[in-house]
């Protein structure tokens, strides 16, 4: 819960992020807080951003913590984050398998405006409307039999296993 003065109280199993003592002198003007089944992800006002939780499930954001500046938002699957940049690039966090490894797609993730995900895939929206999968496959992580119609799309929305993407002439 994200209190008036700007903090965060947790509860519940603490190895799924309900206990952030180690990371509550931080959690300062907390803007938006983001989750993957086991951790958390929470954005500050000056743009940074500060995990906890399972490491594995993204609650270690400590290899990519010097990149996680001006976020504009924070997706999460079920074991990863992905952080749109004021830039419009994506940082990535947390299990591989789930999209916390970007680096196939990282030179398509360019002009991001949007982010939303599976339980295991994200899929970005970028401003020209064409969309970019990335994370297991069998979850969405791979677009390529739709890629050419996936062209002026307006919104994505993820289920646990699959997306659905509307494009701007309403199909």
């Amino acid at each position: 819960a994200i209190l008036s003065d700007g903090s965060v109280v947790t509860w519940g199993s603490p190895q799924n992020g309900g206990e952030s003592s180690a990371v509550q002198n931080q959690l300062r003007s907390v803007q938006r807080v983001q989750a993957t089944l086991s951790a958390f992800a929470a954005i500050l006002s000056d743009g940074s951003v500060i995990a906890w939780g399972a490491p594995d499930f993204g609650g270690d954001s400590s290899a990519v913590q010097n990149q996680l500046r001006s976020v504009l938002q924070v997706q999460g699957t079920g074991g990863a984050f992905a952080a749109i940049l004021s830039d419009g690039s994506v940082v990535t966090w947390g299990s591989p398998q789930n999209g916390g490894e970007s680096s196939a797609v990282q030179n398509q993730l360019r002009s991001v405006q949007r982010v939303q995900a599976t339980l295991s895939a994200f899929a970005a929206i970028l401003s020209d409307g064409s969309v970019i999968a990335w994370g297991a496959p069998d979850f969405g992580g791979d677009s390529s039999a739709v890629q050419n119609q996936l062209r002026s799309v307006l919104q994505v929305q993820g289920t646990g296993g699959a997306f659905a993407a509307i494009l701007s002439d309403g199909s």
